[in-house]
């Protein structure tokens, strides 16, 4: 037989944590056919002399569902490795959506996922290719993508297309409950993988209204995920809230069967040390055989932003007045004494208040005409200036009429107690929001970051295990089959690195999105080669260039057809 590909030379990681071993591995028809000492000849060969191969990685947690009709290359997460995508997270995504609700489910994307609505107009056009589940499924297997897809209903769109306007008001009716329940099981049997709601309380949608899926009671919610289960659902990921926590979770993984994972678990969500309350109530509910799987992060949450947007600030009682004003109205209230008099009380201290001491962890990330002062910390630029660092940062967003940008983290930044949650197996690794708020941050490098730093730099984790978070645990929580190991018959998924220099670049702003809009993007280093389906998709840290035969496949229930 002669192969398609044969890799040759290579340390060879499985994906199960096991031991590195050299080998070379034999592919034919997207599929691996031979792994250990081959003599077969190839119609193309590689050598991974002096590299490691892995599975190619599973992002779990990503929001690509607009972008994926306009960007096939799903970029950057193909450039750090990952082969796999799960889209439609934390309830949202663009279908099923009627032509009169596009606007609004732009607009909730634009508010809550911190993406461009002009991006997302120009990007999706004025006819869309869909409107029902099924369309979108259809029109995203016509375009095809450079990398595996699967798909979760979102709740937002769900319950916007069932009951319009009302979505963001009141409490379903039972006719509207069981109108959603149908459309949950029709996704499921178009090939959905699951099902997919947010009771956060920071997800406030256009005009400042709760987005659809925080108006669901418990009832609706159940009711859903049990049509998803009885649809074919492998898994049912949430974003929690005071009503939609780890009793709630537990009850409906017990009740339906089914696995849940939630975001995110992170440290300093409630004050320092917080995180441990949480890994103890998920120990014992594992211990008792609940699947039950926190999403934690690898990287701290790292938010780039303008004061026209304040991000970070919006679930602080003191800015609902700004994100219920206009330009000018923010403008006004960021001149007046009196707002920024509190802007300093509010933000000075609280155990709970993720944005408390901020001026000491922020930096100027863009200063027009003064370069200088750009990736220094904001209270230095200040006291340069001889200014308090909130009048500075005030004053040079207004004089610049909101082109200046700072960044600072409001989450996840203590590494010793995102190493305890790294090392804890009860925990699933996610959250890299990949496609979501990508002028603010930029986390779908967070596979080679944690190959870098966490294993190579910090030594926190074994290579062969890291890898395991990022390949087979994943693909087997969320049902995606033959994915994820590096074994005979699964499908030829991998990549190929330099564990002596594989990380995350530095951030870069580039304006490549419809419309012009910009976004943060990270390179990736030490990538020598990804393949997805057999297929070369990057090469020596560079796409192909013929990608007009893209091999990506849509995994419809966690298959390819």
């Amino acid at each position: 037989m002669t192969l398609d590909l044969k890799i040759t030379g290579g340390m060879i990681i499985d994906g199960t944590g096991a031991p590195a071993f050299k080998g070379d591995i034999g592919i034919k028809d997207g599929r691996i056919v031979a792994i250990g000492e081959i003599d077969s000849e190839a119609t193309r060969e590689i050598s991974a002399d002096g590299f490691y191969v892995a599975p190619g990685f599973v992002d779990i947690h990503t929001h690509y569902d607009a972008q994926v009709i306009w960007d096939r290359m799903l970029s950057i997460s193909p450039w750090h490795g990952v082969t796999t995508a799960v889209i439609g997270n934390c309830g949202f995504g663009v279908a099923p959506t009627r032509p009169e609700h596009r606007t609004g489910i732009m607009r909730t994307l634009e508010k809550v996922e911190g993406m461009s609505f002009d991006a997302l107009s120009d990007g999706l056009g004025d006819d869309w290719p869909f409107e029902s589940f099924a369309e979108y499924m259809d029109a995203i297997e016509a375009k095809g993508s450079a990398i595996n897809l699967a798909v979760l209903a979102g709740h937002t769109p769900i319950r916007t297309y069932v009951m319009g306007p009302d979505a963001v008001e009141r409490i379903a009716e039972d006719e509207e409950v069981a109108s959603m329940a149908t459309i949950v099981r029709e996704a499921m049997e178009a090939g959905a993988i699951g099902f997919s709601t947010s009771q956060a309380t920071t997800h406030h949608g256009y005009g400042g209204k709760p987005v659809p899926s925080r108006l669901a009671d418990l009832i609706e919610i159940d009711r859903l995920v049990s049509a998803a289960r009885l649809g074919g659902a492998k898994i049912v990921q949430a974003t929690v809230g005071p009503t939609l926590f780890h009793d709630q979770l537990s009850l409906l993984s017990q009740k339906h069967d089914i696995p849940v994972t939630w975001t995110a678990l992170l440290s300093g969500m409630s004050g320092p040390g917080s995180h441990r309350r949480h890994q103890e109530i998920t120990r014992r509910q594992r211990e008792e055989g609940t699947r039950i799987y926190p999403q934690v992060a690898c990287r701290p949450i790292n938010f780039d932003f303008e004061f026209n947007e304040p991000f970070p600030f919006e679930m602080r009682p003191l800015f609902k007045q700004v994100m219920q004003a206009d330009r000018d109205g923010r403008k006004a209230l960021y001149r007046d004494p009196a707002f920024r008099d509190a802007f300093r009380e509010d933000t000075a201290s609280g155990a709970r208040n993720a944005v408390a001491g901020w001026i000491e962890r922020c930096v100027v990330s863009m200063a027009p005409d003064h370069p200088e002062w750009e990736e220094r910390p904001l209270r230095d630029v200040a006291e340069s200036q001889g200014k308090d660092p909130v009048d500075f940062a005030l004053d040079l967003s207004l004089e610049t009429d909101f082109v200046a940008r700072f960044r600072f983290p409001i989450l996840n930044y203590d590494e010793e107690e995102v190493a305890e949650l790294l090392q804890d197996d009860n925990m699933i690794l996610g959250l890299s929001d990949a496609g979501a708020h990508a002028s603010q941050l930029c986390d779908a490098c967070y596979s080679t970051h944690l190959l870098g730093h966490w294993v190579r730099e910090r030594g926190t984790l074994q290579l062969e295990h890291a890898i395991h978070m990022l390949t087979q645990k994943p693909a087997e929580l969320f049902g995606i089959e033959g994915r994820g190991v590096i074994a005979e018959g699964k499908m030829a998924d991998m990549v190929i690195f330099d564990p002596g220099k594989i990380a995350a670049g530095g951030l870069e702003r580039v304006h490549d999105l419809p419309a012009g809009a910009d976004r943060l993007v990270a390179p990736a280093r030490g990538i020598h080669k990804v393949i997805v389906n057999g297929e070369l998709l990057i090469d020596d840290n560079q796409a192909v260039p013929d990608i007009a035969a893209l091999p990506g496949k849509l995994l419809r229930n966690g298959v390819a057809a």
